[in-house]
Order: structure tokens, then C-alpha cells, then sequence
């Protein structure tokens, strides 16, 4: 939906989650990667996300605004997902465990480690031992974020959400929510216990590491936005790579190329993850025979 020595995959539930951030402070001229893909009738944006930004961030441009006004649609990877009225039964259906506790999944050190930031983060034990390695990391990874003054409410995709369906357009999903857990629920057990060991190596340090990440998303870095996410995890994790990010963008370049025979404009916007690396979305989109231009 793993850092540190698997830093990469922990980035990846960044993507579910949204865990990123951007300082106030880190550009002057935001101008996040956007690409265009279009036949004779048909229209189809692809833009990068964060999904948690401090409420002072400034990440919008000329050409970001222009491409919306055009768009007829909004397409995200999940609707729902910042709505407990479909998430709660899918958390507690994939990422709770009541018959094994989480400290029984757990070296004695990490079960330590795990219940001391759970307390700092207003998690008492009892609760965090009936949760499943994947949902404690991702518990333990958002919550600094939102210490550190980071908005979920003021993320990319929400904005954009409330944005255009102001304007009566519609807004559509490459996934669902529960297939999006489940790209986490369904992990062989070994990578859902190292995906929580890896949150735990870096928990302190998140906002620093993701307000770093994010200058090179607001610059439209793509090669730095390619080291965050995806060199360490690819060449070290290939079956999570290939679960978490290969699996997924071929689905979704699938997805819009049967789009692109359409008509209309839409506006595309995903994980940033998912737009750099040798298996980016666009890449994908031509080995399909799709041309993908980058317009900023």
C-alpha cells in the first residue's frame, strides 16, 4: 500500500499512507514532474504525489493549474482512503491479529522498540499487540509525521479531491482500497516483520529523511526522486519491489492505455514512487507504444 537497510519499501508505505513532507522553506519555485500522454481525442496527465504536507507547503505552478482547468476528470490510485467509514472494516479485517500477538512475531528487542514508540505516539501495548507487523509500521511511520506538524488533510490528493469536485468533475481509482491493503496484508510474514524492523531503525528520523525526499519531488528531480524510492529497494528487495511498485504500475499503465482510447481529458495523479525508476508508469506506457512527454 521498508528503509534504513530496506529503506526503500518502508518508502512505499509512505505510498499507502502517505507519509511525506515538505518545509515551507525547501523551494521557491515548486515545479513537481508532469507528464502528458494523448492520441487524436483523448487527454491524460500524470503527476507525482505526496500525501502529507505541512499546511504551509507551496507546491502548485502555472502549467499544474492549466492541466487541471483542462481536465474533465481526476483519477487517484484509491478514493476512500482518508475515509474510516471504508477503512476501519478493512483495517480491522486485514491489520489486526487478535489470535497471535505482535510481540510473538517480534525478536525481544524489536517487541521493545515497538511498545516504546507505540507509548510515545499515544499507542498503549495492549492495543499495538493485536496489530499485524505491516499495520504497526504503518502506524508508527505516519505518527512522527503528524508531531512534526504535518497535515494529512492538507496532502496532494485531497486537495486536488475537494478542487475539482467543486468544480463538478468526477474522480475516479486504478485501485481499490481494500486491493491496496491487501498489496501489504498479503506480504509472505518474513517481509511484513522486516517491513516493521526497518520503521522502527528510522522513526526518529522520518520528517528530516522525507522533508529531504520531497525538495526532490518539488524540483521535478526525477533521478533523486528514483535514489529515494526505488534503487535501494530494487536491488535488494526484488520481491517486494515487484509486489509493491512492478505489479501495480503495470496494472495501471494497462488501465490507461484502454483510457487513452477514450475520449476526454484526465488528470492522473499517483504515488511519485510510481512515476521514476526503469519501471516507472511512463516506461511501462511505452513499452506499450505510448509516448509519454514531460510538460514540467
Amino acid at each position: 500500500m521498508l528503509r534504513s537497510s530496506v529503506k526503500a519499501a518502508r518508502r512505499v508505505v509512505a505510498g499507502l499512507v502517505s507519509v511525506v513532507a515538505l518545509g515551507a522553506a525547501a523551494q521557491a519555485l515548486a515545479e513537481p514532474a508532469l507528464w502528458k500522454i494523448q492520441d487524436q481525442d483523448s487527454t491524460i496527465y500524470l503527476f507525482g504525489t505526496v500525501h502529507v504536507l505541512r499546511p504551509e507547503t507551496q507546491w502548485r505552478s502555472a502549467k499544474l493549474d492549466s492541466a487541471l482547468k483542462l481536465a474533465d476528470e481526476l483519477v487517484l490510485e484509491v478514493v476512500g482512503a482518508d475515509d474510516m467509514a471504508v477503512m476501519q472494516p478493512l483495517i480491522m479485517k486485514y491489520g489486526i491479529d487478535p489470535a497471535t500477538p505482535l510481540s510473538k512475531k517480534l525478536a525481544a528487542a524489536d517487541w521493545e522498540k515497538t511498545k516504546t514508540y507505540g507509548q510515545e505516539m499515544g499507542v498503549p501495548p495492549a492495543a499495538i499487540e493485536a496489530f499485524r507487523p505491516w499495520m504497526a509500521a504503518i502506524t508508527l511511520a505516519m505518527a512522527p509525521m503528524v508531531k512534526a506538524g504535518f497535515d494529512p488533510k492538507k496532502g496532494v490528493e485531497q486537495v486536488l479531491t475537494a478542487e475539482l469536485k467543486a468544480d463538478g468533475k468526477g474522480v475516479g481509482q486504478l485501485e481499490t482500497a481494500e486491493q491496496q491493503i491487501r498489496f501489504f496484508a498479503d506480504l509472505p510474514a518474513a517481509d511484513e516483520v522486516l517491513l516493521l524492523k526497518s520503521t522502527l531503525d528510522e522513526v526518529e528520523e522520518g520528517p528530516a529523511k522525507l522533508d529531504a525526499m520531497v525538495k526532490a519531488w518539488a524540483a521535478g528531480d526525477v533521478k533523486g526522486l528514483e535514489g529515494q524510492f526505488i534503487t535501494e529497494m530494487r536491488a535488494k528487495y526484488k520481491p517486494l519491489y515487484s509486489t509493491l511498485i512492478v505489479t501495480r504500475n503495470t496494472a495501471w499503465a494497462d488501465q490507461l492505455k484502454t483510457k487513452l482510447d477514450g475520449k476526454g481529458v484526465s488528470f492522473v495523479a499517483v504515488g511519485a514512487g510510481h512515476l521514476v525508476g526503469p519501471d516507472s508508469v511512463q516506461t511501462l506506457l511505452g513499452k506499450r507504444g505510448i509516448k509519454v512527454e514531460r510538460v514540467q
